[in-house]
């Protein structure tokens, strides 16, 4: 038994060696094989390595100019487009009281009434006369009666429906004499009927060729307002609170800060919907009124406002940045020095006109940053009725000295001119604005030459308005008068209107002539053109003869935002307010899109 464990022990001993020899053999190609395929392999690679790094070099660059190929191309069939969208916020200077287009006159009222009520018609970027609320109108054959068509489905922001009692409601309104609507005298005379919902008859007692351009008033809502005493819509919560029928239905105004210089008043619009022109492509619209220039500026360079409007000029740190975009739109008024014909030194039609002739009026333009179209006649140069052969006599210094010693004015040892030992001076008022304050000194320094001492007194404006203007306090007055689209001056030169008990007093020179009186009262009640243009050619031959002010130049309408306003498209406007003819379609978003 002994021996045959011995054996097994030693088979045992025997099988355990060749295990370990056969491990240790195992290892040894283990390790061989490892040498081979890694070690040695992972050498090579080593010494390729600057192969392998060039190759991933040139992968990336090829990677890195294919993404910059494709960028530059996407230009070719990707562009940004405007889309519709967001909140607009325009910056304004005034003070927001009335939004009701029975009283809207200031800047910040009128434009809050332009967003959110509706006329029956409005002027286009072409500043033609284009329907609103209405369709188009008639005239019949004796030239008396316009008969104005509305457009169907017109709805309220309060979704009642707006008919022809709505627009008759209006208008009877603003001929009531105890509803104090500042366009009362107007509409004295003019008889408004309906036809039928739908229709409105206008019955003139004459012919009125600009009558038209008196129909772009707001309509007001009869629901809302016939319960109320005339006497008491000028003050009645609706004003304040308004429901129209325009493109932007009234959410709240928040008054921020109470002292009046740094108050600002935030209006806030929303789009309505069913506005008959098309809904918005803005979702919203703010106003936000400043006490001055600075104050706004300041908010708009913060980016509180998206957009400036008022400005007589581009603010010098604005002009070198490319992201603001500047809008300048040449205004259908004319800024004029009206020389008050009461005064005993300017009744003297040759005093007057040596003052014209002493100015070299071409040098206005290089007072501006912006272009300006000159004025040499109480017309525009793009009007019915203007003749280039009837126009304001141009620079002659030498002429304006002769008219001067001719009229008796000898020029003393001062420089100043005299006249039985009374100067030749006077009081020119002006508004204190930059282009104003520029245009007066200006004209200071002509008139020096001529002997003509000038003193001229700035004052604020609504001062000037309520002080100075409406009082026809001054000697003479450096001022801008709206003429509009139809050359319609009858209120500017008629000698009716230089009277205080007229509305609104505008024969600003008091120009008083019974051969221009009848002439622009012949021209406003005809409608034919060439008759017209012959009738205006007797008013522009007086007016010429008596020179009772001097034309300067056009203003223009500046409007500042940062970025483009799409569709904001003006070739003329009569005032700031048209800029919201097609507010609807403004946009001022931008979204990359394929070209298609």
């Amino acid at each position: 038994m002994a021996g045959i464990n011995n054996d097994k022990k030693m088979r045992y001993v025997r099988k355990l060696r060749r295990q370990r020899k056969s491990a240790a053999a195992l290892g040894q190609q283990a390790d061989e094989k490892i040498e081979n395929l890694l070690i040695r392999r992972f050498d090579r690679l080593v010494t390729v390595r600057r192969f392998v790094f060039l190759w991933i070099t040139l992968f990336l660059v090829l990677m890195l100019a294919g993404v910059y190929q494709i960028r530059g191309l996407s230009a070719y069939y990707q562009t940004l487009k405007p889309v519709p969208g967001g909140l607009y916020t325009e910056g304004l200077i005034g003070n927001f009281t009335n939004a009701n287009p029975l009283y809207a006159t200031g800047a910040a009222d009128t434009a809050v009434s332009r967003l959110v009520f509706s006329g029956l018609f409005k002027y286009d970027s072409n500043n033609k006369l284009v329907g609103d609320l209405a369709k188009d109108y008639t005239l019949n054959d004796a030239q008396n009666r316009y008969t104005v068509h509305l457009k169907r489905n017109l709805v309220w922001h309060d979704k009642q429906p707006l008919t022809a009692d709505d627009v008759i409601f209006t208008y009877k309104t603003i001929q009531d004499i105890e509803a104090q609507s500042p366009r009362y005298s107007s509409w004295q005379g003019i008889k408004v009927s309906k036809f039928d919902a739908y229709t409105i008859n206008f019955d003139l007692p004459n012919p009125l060729s600009d009558f038209p351009y008196s129909m772009i008033n707001g309509i007001v809502p009869a629901h809302l307002l016939k319960d109320i005493p005339p006497e008491q819509l000028r003050s009645a919560p609706y004003n304040t609170a308004p429901v129209g029928s325009g493109p932007f239905e009234w959410k709240f105004i928040e008054v921020i800060g109470n002292n009046p210089d740094d108050r600002q008043q935030r209006i806030s619009l929303s789009s309505f919907k069913n506005y008959g022109g098309g809904e918005p492509k803005l979702d919203g619209f703010n106003l936000i009124t400043f006490s001055d220039d600075q104050r706004m500026l300041k908010a708009f360079k913060s980016k509180q406002i998206t957009a400036m409007s008022g400005l007589e000029n581009v603010p010098e740190d604005l002009k070198a940045d490319k992201n603001i975009q500047v809008y300048v739109t040449p205004l259908t008024a004319s800024v004029m020095v009206f020389f008050n014909n009461s005064r005993a030194i300017l009744n003297d039609a040759s005093v007057r006109r040596a003052l014209i002739t002493g100015t070299d009026r071409s040098q206005l333009s290089s007072l501006f940053d912006e272009p300006v179209q000159l004025v040499d006649s109480p017309l525009l140069k793009n009007q019915l009725g203007y003749d280039r052969t009837l126009v304001q006599p141009g620079y002659n210094s030498e002429e304006a000295n002769q008219l001067l010693d001719k009229a008796g004015w000898v020029l003393g040892s001062d420089g100043i001119r005299y006249k039985d030992k009374q100067a030749l001076t006077f009081i020119m008022s002006a508004q204190d604005s930059p282009n104003y304050t520029k245009t007066a000194q200006f004209l200071q320094r002509q008139w020096k030459k001529l002997g003509v001492k000038v003193q001229v007194q700035y004052y604020g404006r609504e001062d000037l308005q309520s002080s100075v203007v409406s009082n026809h306090d001054y000697d003479a007055l450096l001022y801008a008068i709206n003429i509009g689209v139809d050359p319609d001056v009858f209120a500017y030169w008629s000698s009716s209107q230089a009277s205080i008990t007229s509305q609104g007093r505008l024969n600003l020179s008091e120009y008083k002539s019974a051969v221009a009186d009848q002439a622009v009262e012949a021209g406003r009640t005809r409608s034919d053109p060439a008759i017209r243009t012959v009738k205006y050619k007797a008013f522009l031959t007086q007016w010429i003869k008596d020179l009772p002010a001097m034309g300067l130049y056009q203003s223009n309408y500046i409007y500042i935002s940062r970025g483009p306003v799409f569709n904001y498209e003006r070739k003329a406007a009569n005032s700031g307010a048209d800029r919201f003819f097609n507010v609807n379609d403004w946009m001022v978003r931008q979204k990359r899109q394929t070209v298609n």
